[in-house]
Order: C-alpha cells, then structure tokens, then sequence
C-alpha cells in the first residue's frame, strides 16, 4: 500500500479517537455543571438529576466505543489506558449504581461531584498522553 494512503489512515483513526475522547469530556463537564447549579440552587434535584441521567449511558457506550476504535486503530496505549475507567463504568453498571436518584441527589452531591471530577482528571490525563502521542506519531512519520 501507498505510504500516502498509510498516512491517510492513521490521520484517520487520530481523529475518530480524538472526538470520542473531546465528548467524553464535554459530558463530564456538563455533569459536573448540572451538579453545581443544584449545590448553588439554580436548578431543582429534579431537573438536576434527569439532565445528568440523559447522558449516562451515552457516556457510557462512548467509552466502550473509544476504547475498541483505539484497539482497532492500533493505539494500544490509550486502549490499555482507558480500560480501568471502562470496566469502572461496567461495574457501575453492572451494579445499577450508574443513574443519579432524585430523591437521594442532595445527599449524594459530594459524592456524586467527587466521582464526576475524578473521571474528569482522569479524561484529562488520557488527553495529554492522547496529544502527546499524536505530536510524536506525526513527528517521526516520514512523508
């Protein structure tokens, strides 16, 4: 195969990565925001927790999908990388502890803003190593 159409490809497979991984983080965010406006009463517990409920799941299944388009792309790293924050969303899952309860949201809210801000710097880190390995991959490719 061409070395042009190899390079194609890789740019490719960056790119599908790189907007899993920029949505995941925006959802963490927008978890984290829902949260905050209920702690400083903005919002009421009940929209609070149905907006965060809305995209569990889809936070969930981008991360499955994020983590096997990194396996089949050949980014082993990342996909080794991101599978403890997979398997966390699994047993979460697994557990039926993924969806926030509105009745049980104000006492959770530490909790539940701990757990949000952790997934959030560990989606940090994987997005430095992520634009460290993507500047060092087109670096050493030799056109």
């Amino acid at each position: 195969m061409d070395r042009k159409k190899l390079g194609m490809g890789n740019l490719l497979g960056w790119l599908v990565t790189f907007f899993f991984l920029i949505s995941l983080l925006s959802i963490i965010c927008y978890q984290l925001i829902c949260l905050i406006d209920l702690e400083i009463d903005y919002i009421n517990h009940y929209d609070s927790a149905a907006r965060i409920n809305k995209f569990v799941v889809p936070e969930f299944i981008i991360q499955a999908v994020f983590c096997l388009a990194c396996l089949i792309t050949g980014h082993y790293l990342l996909c080794f990388l991101s599978l403890p924050y997979l398997y966390y969303n699994f047993s979460l899952y697994r557990r039926r502890k993924h969806l926030v309860d509105v009745t049980e949201i104000f006492n959770q809210l530490n909790w539940e803003k701990k757990q949000r801000l952790i997934k959030l710097g560990y989606l940090s880190m994987l997005f430095f190593v992520f634009i460290f390995w993507l500047i060092w991959t087109v670096g050493t490719d030799n056109y």
